[in-house]
């Protein structure tokens, strides 16, 4: 479909994909309502675009990705790689800070870095959509199952830690907050998935993933217990490089 008011975006990745693979396109554009409609009437088929390989219809652009073997996701399948590509991105944020402000990546500042950032994207994930987070956070912590307004007040709790702990600030409070939320999502997670055994999704990234619940979600919290700790006991090695 190529329209005034859209192009799709299908159409043109499907079109990419084929000369990528070497082949010689012949690429008909529906260009009104009326043409997709009838299109899709004359080969008895629900979407555009339509991919034809030497007369025999492949389909659209998922079935194109199929029929040259590579992977196409599945509507609903689980995947770290969300919380992968989250990670990455704090950990290298923390070295490049470290770096700018230490003149080295590699130093004990730069791990609390890490785990500030992560809190503070975290958070931001779970901000998007609180309605939908609290909805899957309810189906598990066991706080928030007894207080409902928990699942609320939780990703703002968060960002809030995360924050203070990246301007190494108010210890006195991110700390004590750090704590206590890591430590009842880590109890919540682990009844939840090794002790009732329950198959349930992640809300860790926001209410819309389909990160699996149970080790990813296990370490946010430890992680945020652990920083917490860390900054309780007041260690005066945090603006040293590791060795």
């Amino acid at each position: 479909m190529v329209m005034p008011s859209h192009t799709c975006p299908y159409g043109l990745k499907a079109l990419d994909l084929l000369k990528r693979q070497g082949f010689k396109v012949e690429d008909h554009w529906l260009r009104t309502r009326a043409e997709t409609d009838a299109f899709k009437a004359e080969h008895d088929v629900k979407t555009t675009p339509q991919v034809f390989i030497g007369g025999q219809r492949i389909g659209g652009f998922d079935d194109l990705r199929r029929y040259f073997g590579k992977r196409v996701a599945e509507p609903g399948a689980t995947s770290y790689r969300p919380v992968i590509a989250l990670f990455a991105m704090t950990a290298l944020m923390a070295l490049a800070a470290s770096q700018a402000v230490l003149g080295s990546p590699f130093t004990v500042r730069a791990a609390e870095w890490f785990i500030g950032f992560s809190m503070c994207v975290l958070a931001l994930l779970k901000l998007q959509d609180v309605e939908k987070f609290s909805s899957m956070f309810l189906n598990y912590d066991l706080l928030a199952k007894r207080w409902v307004p928990y699942s609320y007040v939780y990703p703002f709790a968060e960002g809030l830690a995360g924050v203070l702990m990246v301007a190494g600030v108010l210890t006195w409070l991110s700390a004590p907050v750090a704590l206590f939320i890591g430590s009842v999502g880590a109890v919540s997670v682990f009844k939840a998935v090794y002790v009732d055994r329950r198959e349930l999704k992640c809300a860790c990234v926001g209410g819309s993933s389909n990160v699996p619940l149970g080790f990813v979600s296990l370490t946010e919290n430890l992680m945020m217990v652990g920083m917490a700790v860390w900054m309780l006991l007041g260690p005066t090695a945090s603006h040293q490089m590791l060795p």
